[in-house]
This record gives C-alpha cells, sequence and structure tokens, in this order.
C-alpha cells in the first residue's frame, strides 16, 4: 500500500494543498465577519478542511502550503460580491479537484467519502448563510429587469422617432427618473404589504437603486455619440452585458440554471426594443416629426 501512495503522490498533495487553501479562505473569511451565525458556519467548514488535509497528510507525510493567489482571490470576491457567491464559485470552479479525487477514489477507498462528505456537508452549510445582499436581490432584480425592458424600449422608439442623441438622452432621463421614483414606491407598498424580514423602505432603495443606475448605463452612449443607431446598438450591447453579469451572480448565489434565465431576460429586452423601435418608425411617418 505504501508504493501505491508514492506512485501516486503528485495526486495527493495536489488534494493537500486544496484543502489547506480552503481551510485559510474560510478561516480568514471567519475572522472578518460579524455575524455570529454565519461566522459559525464558516468555522465549521474550516475545521472540516482541516481535518481532510491532516488525512492527505497522513499519507504524503509532508506539509504543503495553500496557494496564496486562491486565497486572494475568493476573499476579495466574497467581500465585494457576497459570502454566498464567492464561497459558492469556488465550489463550481472545483472541476479539477473533483477529478483529482475521482482518480484517488481508485485506490484509496476513503477518498471519495470525503469528496462526498465533503460536498453535502458544505452544500447544507453554504445555503445557511444569511445575507443582506441575497435577501434584497429580488429588489435588485425588479429594478433591474423593468429598467432593461421599459428604457431599452423607450431608447429604441425614441432613436428613430426623434433621431437627436440630446434630445433621445433627455427624454430616456426623464423616462428613468420617473420610473425609477414609481418602481421604488411600487416596492415599498408590496413589501410593507408582505409579511416577511425584509424592511419596506430598504426593498424600495434597493429597487429604485437598481433602475437608476441601468438608466445611466443605458443612456450614456447618447450622451457621448453623434450617430444615434450606434449609439443605439451600444445601448442593446450594454444592456446584455448587464443580463448577463447580473444573471451570473444570480445563478451561482442562488444555484440557479445560468442559460435559461439570461436567455428569458434577453429575449425579452431585446424583443421589446425591436417591437418599440418598429413603433418609433410609425410615429415619426405618421406624425412627420422632423427634428
Amino acid at each position: 500500500m505504501h508504493n501505491i501512495y508514492e506512485q501516486n503522490k503528485p495526486a495527493i498533495l495536489k488534494a493537500q494543498k486544496n484543502e489547506i487553501t480552503e481551510y485559510f479562505i474560510y478561516k480568514k473569511l471567519a475572522l472578518n465577519i460579524k455575524k455570529n451565525e454565519n461566522k459559525k458556519i464558516l468555522d465549521e467548514i474550516a475545521d472540516d478542511e482541516l481535518k481532510h488535509y491532516e488525512f492527505w497528510k497522513s499519507l504524503s507525510q509532508q506539509d504543503v502550503e495553500p496557494s496564496k493567489w486562491m486565497i486572494f482571490k475568493y476573499y476579495f470576491l466574497s467581500r465585494i460580491f457576497g459570502l454566498t457567491f464567492g464561497l459558492k464559485l469556488m465550489e463550481k470552479g472545483e472541476k479539477n479537484a473533483q477529478v483529482n479525487y475521482n482518480f484517488l477514489g481508485n485506490f484509496i477507498e476513503d477518498a471519495k467519502k470525503i469528496e462526498k462528505d465533503e460536498e453535502e456537508h458544505e452544500r447544507k452549510l453554504l445555503n445557511l448563510l444569511h445575507e443582506e445582499k441575497l435577501e434584497y436581490a429580488g429588489s435588485v432584480v425588479l429594478g433591474l429587469n423593468d429598467a432593461l425592458v421599459e428604457l431599452t424600449g423607450a431608447l429604441a422608439g425614441f432613436t428613430f422617432a426623434l433621431q437627436n442623441p440630446d434630445i433621445i438622452a433627455i427624454a430616456g432621463f426623464i423616462t428613468g427618473i420617473a420610473a425609477s421614483f414609481s418602481m421604488a414606491a411600487s416596492e415599498y407598498l408590496s413589501v410593507k404589504q408582505e409579511k416577511n424580514n425584509k424592511k419596506p423602505l430598504k426593498s424600495a432603495i434597493y429597487t429604485g437603486f437598481a433602475y437608476l443606475i441601468t438608466v445611466m448605463i443605458l443612456i450614456m452612449p447618447f450622451l457621448l455619440l453623434e450617430n444615434v443607431l450606434i449609439s443605439l446598438g451600444i445601448t442593446l450591447f450594454n444592456a446584455i452585458l448587464i443580463i448577463y453579469l447580473f444573471t451570473f451572480y444570480i445563478s451561482v448565489a442562488k444555484d440557479l440554471p445560468f442559460k435559461k434565465h439570461f436567455s428569458e431576460m434577453a429575449l425579452i429586452s431585446l424583443g421589446v426594443a425591436a417591437f418599440s423601435f418598429g413603433i418609433g418608425i410609425l410615429v415619426r411617418a405618421f406624425w412627420g416629426i422632423d427634428l
């Protein structure tokens, strides 16, 4: 058996390095968390990682240094985008580690057991993390969705009807400001009637702010460029990029299918934009607008 361990020592050391790296990631995050429940969860996962490291160390008979880059990377992502996103992204990105475990399981009986226990335990624990970022994600989604659908449609219509970048930007900005306050007010009233832990005012702020930021990103090309069609093209690209980034965030943090949600949002936004562009053509033709 000792010969088997020696022949496969690189794979064992790789598993060992992965475990000690994750141990330091969880421990470092736990030290910077104020919520006791989240701190307890991360400490528990870290202890599991250390036990797994000690198991592999008993086979390799040597210490292994953690990956400082991976510690920095996932600590940074978790602090910026939230614990759940950063840590679940780390777990999803461990395909190489899973392949390594499967390989080691061919001759080390406990390897597959460790992998199975680790995946199940960490999944359960990570789902227990409580974060405001995710608690109010629905409010952010509401603001983003409405801004992307309504404003891309409005800007597409304005583009052909008005054909003046400054006027399109002003019209889009006024429309966006009014809509952001309207959406925030609707979210406030909606949450106030619901029986949950969300605060109506905070939900309204998240919705309105998400809407307003999206508005600024979408109208920016019309403020910077003279050609309205190029501006509209960039606006649509920005809309798809926003959809892509936020859908990716939600799909990782909440374990949702990425392709399905991305396709739905993208098709709706582009479909409304195409329809509104057609309306703009009709308005310009029938009303004879010439600016």
